[in-house]
């Protein structure tokens, strides 16, 4: 393939890849509506049909419909990742409808990240052969991926690299470190009383909880990039009873693995403050931390076809926010993240594509897979056709 034609033909296909996010964002899937996610699922399987010329592989766990495609013959060898879930409900085009206006495109999930999905469709079409790229779709990636989790690890044990099209960070740099992620939930477990008559009869939930956020906030640990949140919390029934139950959640996130270990032990080493209250911890790690080394050859890689396609150095971020390349990189396959659309706005009221930049984001992708294959092929001695 001569790299230096491929943001060419790209932008010539600029107006085919507007018309497929289209699409994609006016078809809401928020996560936890199985309904709009299968319709979502089909909107998406269209699109790729038509672009792959291949149907996908529909993979229903747990209600959900992710999506695979596996193309060409043989093994799988580059690993296209992304989801069709997002975290905006269903009528939400209603007031913020889909629009392209002054090169910026708008609609709920277009930045995160049916943008994203639409370049791997795109990129992946343009491979001289494709044998060998395994795309993969997933419908629950926003509420941490309950149901695919052991799909996107089994998809990843095979390949020489996955290539996540989640949003770019901010200016289009590509995401070369995500902290891992842990979610929790502090249950507690108090005595009811009148809160005028006799609350020294009670055991109050509240004050427990009090007590449980101020040791847990204290688990964080700045220096090492640890955050330890308290986020929802909730407890009592009514204004004059001395609550009997509450419940705290907390966020964690992490750098490396011994932080993740470390947190783990110490929430689960929790106690109660109060005489007669009982704690019940749930939950845990969600993702492993996706750490520098998984991405660092694929980011020079990146930098390398940049140039060879003439497109400016793409730059690195390090970002709190977790994905699904968190599994890849987990299961030890190297990861680049970051690679779907620039703009921003990620889960906010702004959120938005640069049409300007779609080419270019979608040649890069293009000219990494072709490299990975070539260079897959090559060592298990397949000369290509």
């Amino acid at each position: 393939m001569d790299l230096s034609t491929l943001p060419a033909h790209m932008t010539a296909a600029l107006p085919e890849m507007l018309a497929d996010i289209e699409a994609l964002v006016t078809c809401e899937s928020p996560s936890d509506d199985l309904s709009a996610v299968a319709k979502s699922a089909e909107a998406v399987a269209r699109v790729g049909a038509r672009r792959l010329g291949a149907a996908p592989e529909r993979i229903v766990l747990e209600g959900r419909t992710h999506l695979r495609w596996r193309l060409g013959d043989g093994p799988s060898r580059v690993l296209l990742l992304g989801h069709h879930d997002t975290v905006w409900p269903l009528g939400t085009l209603v007031t913020r409808p889909y629009a392209v206006e002054g090169g910026v495109l708008r609609g709920p999930g277009c930045f995160d990240m049916k943008a994203g999905l639409v370049l791997a469709m795109h990129a992946a079409a343009r491979l001289p052969d494709p044998s060998g790229v395994t795309i993969l779709v997933t419908a629950d990636e926003e509420i941490g991926s309950p149901s695919s989790r052991a799909l996107i690890e089994a998809e990843a044990a095979g390949p020489v690299a996955a290539l996540v099209l989640e949003a770019s960070a901010d200016g289009g740099a590509l995401k070369t470190e995500r902290k891992g992620v842990s979610l929790y939930g502090v249950g507690v477990a108090g005595r009811a009383a009148h809160a005028g008559l006799e609350p020294e009869r009670g055991v109050n939930a509240t004050v427990e909880l009090a007590h449980q956020v101020l040791a847990v906030s204290a688990l964080a640990a700045p220096g090492r990039g640890t955050t330890v949140t308290p986020t929802l919390m909730s407890s009592g029934v009514t204004t004059n009873t001395v609550p009997a139950a509450g419940r705290l959640a907390v966020d964690v996130r992490v750098r490396d693995a011994a932080e993740q270990d470390r947190v783990d032990a110490a929430m689960r080493a929790l106690r109660p403050a109060l005489d007669g209250a009982r704690l019940e911890i749930t939950g845990g790690p969600n993702r492993p931390p996706l750490a520098a080394e998984a991405s660092e050859r694929l980011f020079a890689r990146a930098v390398a076809v940049s140039a060879d396609l003439g497109l400016p150095p793409p730059r690195r971020a390090a970002v709190g926010g977790g994905s699904d390349g968190n599994f890849t990189a987990g299961a030890g396959t190297p990861t680049l993240d970051g690679l779907g659309a620039v703009g921003g706005g990620a889960h906010a009221e702004d959120e938005h594509v640069l049409v300007a930049e779609l080419p270019g984001r979608a040649a890069l992708v293009a000219a990494l897979v072709t490299g990975l294959l070539d260079e897959a092929r090559a060592a298990s001695g397949e000369l290509r056709s």
